[in-house]
């Protein structure tokens, strides 16, 4: 289906292009959300019309996004999760998650400007992508720890999974020295009682 762009749409184009789209991405998103028209003449008489109100109406939302954006950017937001000894989270940290966080914080956003790559599913310091506008995009940093002295310690550069793995490795290494030096001694204690039998 060919239709004509509202707005800017990443990875598709520009306002006023008429670009080739598949038939369900263009019913299923972009019609019902207001960001393209069918490409037929009417449309397009209809968008070269209304050309000049859509680019003012999207500088002013752009200019907008750019005030929020200097104020966002750098944004850490500490999402408190329970998690196992190796960090691995018991379920995952959502946009929905990080939508509330955010809008916590001051600035009202919802789950559908949260762009994650992939799902947050341990602990530790996250850079997730929030598009303010569909030409400001800017990054924030989810910090997900299960207490919030893990998060302050986090934060500071200390990396929890590996130093919990560090210590449990250390913690083994001690055990196994105790039952060296224990097996050691027992030798010893044998040696000697057959000594002391053989000097009698």
């Amino acid at each position: 289906m060919q239709v004509v762009l509202l707005e800017r749409v990443e990875k598709l184009g520009q306002m006023g292009e008429i670009v080739k789209v598949k038939d369900g991405y263009a019913r299923n998103f972009l019609l019902p959300r207001k960001k393209a028209l069918r490409a037929t003449k009417a449309n397009l008489v209809q968008f070269e019309t209304q050309r000049a109100q859509l680019e003012a109406r999207n500088l002013e939302a752009r200019a907008e996004a750019e005030k929020v954006q200097t104020k966002i950017e750098g944004l850490t937001i500490i999402v408190l999760r329970q998690a196992g000894d190796t960090g691995q989270l018991y379920g995952s940290v959502t946009t929905r998650d990080i939508a509330d966080g955010v809008t916590a914080d001051g600035f009202s956003i919802n789950r559908t400007q949260v762009a994650l790559q992939h799902p947050i599913k341990n602990i530790g310091l996250h850079k997730v992508r929030i598009t303010l506008h569909p030409e400001v995009v800017t990054l924030i940093t989810i910090n997900v720890a299960r207490s919030a002295e893990e998060a302050v310690r986090q934060a500071a550069g200390e990396d929890l999974t590996k130093r919990d793995l560090d210590d449990d490795v250390n913690d083994d290494v001690e055990f196994f020295e105790k039952e060296e030096l224990a097996a050691e001694a027992e030798a010893d204690a044998e040696a000697a009682a057959e000594e002391e039998t053989a000097a009698e």
